[in-house]
């Protein structure tokens, strides 16, 4: 058996056309399969714009089922090419009840498990939790035929608790969906920064945790639907970097692009060994880890 894994991200743009949206996915999704991608990670939401930029309450009827339309689609595609897809939707549960949610489709078309994404931001240009309930099913890998996969998404990469709690649990690899960008009326420095800190963060995970970690973003300028503000302009660099936080692979800010790269998850097993963060944690000491704020 081997353990190597293929995994592919697809970074590109998500206008207003859900029909051409998908069509990106899948035809990016197809290109990834024929070059050897076992795994397959699209940017959050990319069926859809980022409509969380204004408060409307129109905007919900863009939320679908799971199972539906857009699941049913990439279920065939996955069963077809034989690939787990991890993709990102606007989830309708229940009338006044919806989620942003990751599904993981296996390679037989099955469902194998969603997230729902738990941390959800209010912040100008990012008014989720207009939109978006908080996730209830926890910070559960998502067992496929792979492994296990420990899917988070957008605002959940910020934290790690969310990255450890799956690493607990025997994920193998972190995956993160994403959406986020810069306000186009910052100053160069101010961009720059918050992309380094946004990279950063996330390496950080893999090195505490000893996984690979796969993040997927969104790319171009998407305006204010309520045209309050100069929009978003995502800044893609979607990359994908190993146990050590060493980048394997890595986007640029503007292009369209699939990345790929082999992961050895047996380097998890190697890199703890000699560093054995979980061994040396003090889980006698962190019971205040659960408080807001210690006063």
């Amino acid at each position: 058996m081997t353990h190597t894994r293929s995994v592919a991200l697809v970074q590109h743009p998500c206008g207003g056309d859900y029909d051409h949206n998908l069509s990106l996915s899948i035809d990016a999704i197809r290109a990834a399969a024929a070059k050897g991608a076992e795994l397959i990670l699209l940017p959050e939401l990319h069926t859809l714009p980022y409509f969380c930029q204004a408060e409307n309450t129109g905007h919900f009827e863009l939320a679908e089922r799971i199972p539906g339309p857009t699941s049913n689609k990439l279920a065939g595609l996955a069963r077809e090419l034989g690939v787990v897809i991890v993709a990102s939707l606007f989830e309708k549960r229940a009338p006044g009840l919806y989620h942003n949610t990751a599904i993981v489709l296996d390679r037989d078309g099955s469902l194998a498990g969603k997230y729902r994404k738990m941390h959800i931001p209010d912040d100008p240009g990012y008014y989720e939790k207009f939109y978006f309930t908080p996730g209830d099913l926890g910070f559960e890998p998502i067992q496929t035929s792979l492994g296990k996969l420990g899917v988070l998404v957008c605002w959940d990469q910020w934290y790690p608790e969310a990255a450890r709690l799956m690493a607990l649990s025997g994920a193998i690899i972190l995956l993160y969906p994403t959406a986020i960008g810069w306000d186009p009326r910052d100053n160069e420095g101010e961009k720059q920064r918050q992309l380094d800190a946004w990279k950063v963060i996330q390496r950080s995970h893999a090195i505490a945790n000893g996984l690979p970690v796969v993040s997927c973003n969104r790319i171009g300028l998407e305006p204010d639907p309520s045209h309050q503000s100069a929009g978003i302009h995502f800044w893609g660099n979607s990359f994908i970097c190993g146990p050590q936080g060493e980048l394997l692979a890595q986007a640029g800010a503007e292009e369209e692009r699939i990345l790929l790269a082999q992961i050895d998850i047996q380097c998890t097993e190697k890199i703890r060994r000699i560093w054995p963060y979980l061994r040396d944690r003090r889980i006698d000491a962190y019971s205040d880890l659960t408080r807001r704020y210690r006063d």
